[in-house]
């Protein structure tokens, strides 16, 4: 019998066991968000049978959730009761500005569908949506984007002309109609036009979408400048005429095909020397990474027909088929590795 060489004998598993039982620390994470342990714990700490009569809950099996969530570092304990950490301050409590529960909670949607990757591989098909979506689901869904573009938006808007220059781009100077195309609750029509008070947007989504946007303009008092446009994208044209143009993370939900004539569809409503923006979490050219784009599309597999993650060549060439120019990737890496591709609409 041959002997394993001295490489292979020091290989361990303990990476790949490590790697598979990674969902217990989400789903615990899960479990605290949908039982909403942080939100009393905003009133200072509390032992377990006290919370276990608030919440409704077991004491024994809440206690054990707790003491995990004080092990990944989200509770902290003092003596015999449960405090909320900075983080959990910051974030997980209802009704507070940065609360992040809502994308959370959509992740906690997603974990059924993951457990059911090698079916939809094996079959090329989804496996997520449909009628078990319920309306809280979907606002757990839009909201969620809201609190991943928070991440971004609040950051981006004040740069965003500055990246563009950098690029060999024209800049935002001037510029006073946007279209967020599926821009969702709209937060960065939001913050655009707060970093340039001479432009106005207008948000194209879905009607159920209207009530999360106007709703959201209001709470930052922007109402008057972001107009709402209900339709489908992927079915219908777009009304109006605009100098800037900004698709955020909406290519990735759908096929090769529908997602370029998207971009037609943006494109066409530019002015000359309007831009387009595509954001998205973007692919290397060899589309084996990086590691979160490459999860993602797994994502889009399990919940749509055709949808996946881009790479950064490949939204090129739809911005090029478009009829867009001047064709540039700008400075800018999100979260999750997201990046943006930027083009301009030649003079007529």
């Amino acid at each position: 019998m041959s002997q394993p060489d001295d490489a292979a004998a020091a290989l361990s598993p303990r990476s790949l066991v490590a790697m598979s039982g990674a969902y217990w620390s989400s789903c615990a994470l899960h479990a605290g968000v949908a039982l909403d342990v942080f939100s009393p714990l905003a009133d200072g700490p509390a032992p377990a049978p006290d919370l276990a009569r608030r919440l409704g809950c077991d004491p024994r099996a809440l206690a054990m959730l707790l003491h995990a969530l004080c092990a990944l570092g989200v509770l902290a304990k003092q003596g015999e009761e449960f405090a909320l950490t900075p983080l959990a301050e910051a974030f997980l409590v209802r009704g507070r500005p940065r609360y992040t529960g809502h994308i959370i909670l959509h992740h906690r949607n997603l974990v059924e569908s993951f457990a059911r990757l090698d079916q939809a591989v094996r079959t090329g098909r989804r496996v997520r949506g449909g009628t078990q979506w319920t309306e809280a689901d979907r606002e757990d869904f839009l909201m969620g984007m809201f609190n991943n573009a928070m991440a971004i938006a609040p950051h981006l808007a004040p740069q965003l002309d500055s990246l563009l220059r950098a690029a060999g781009l024209p800049g935002l100077a001037g510029r006073t109609r946007l279209l967020d195309l599926g821009g969702g609750p709209g937060t960065y029509a939001i913050h655009f036009c707060l970093e340039h008070p001479g432009l106005r947007a207008t948000v194209f989504d879905q009607p159920a979408t209207r009530r999360f946007a106007e709703a959201t303009a209001a709470r930052f008092r922007v109402a008057d400048r972001i107009a709402f446009q209900a339709g489908d994208y992927t079915a219908q044209e777009i009304s109006g005429r605009f100098d800037l143009a900004w698709l955020s993370h909406i290519l990735h939900g759908e096929a090769p095909d529908m997602a370029a004539a998207i971009v037609r569809k943006a494109a066409a409503t530019l002015e000359p020397g309007g831009l387009l923006l595509v954001h998205e979490f973007l692919l290397q050219d060899s589309l084996d990474g990086p590691e979160f784009a490459t999860l993602f599309s797994l994502n889009m597999l399990l919940g749509t027909e055709g949808g996946q993650s881009y790479s950064w060549g490949q939204v090129e060439e739809m911005l090029a088929a478009a009829g867009l120019a001047d064709i540039r990737r700008l400075g800018f890496s999100g979260p999750n590795d997201s990046g943006i591709v930027a083009g301009r609409k030649p003079a007529a």
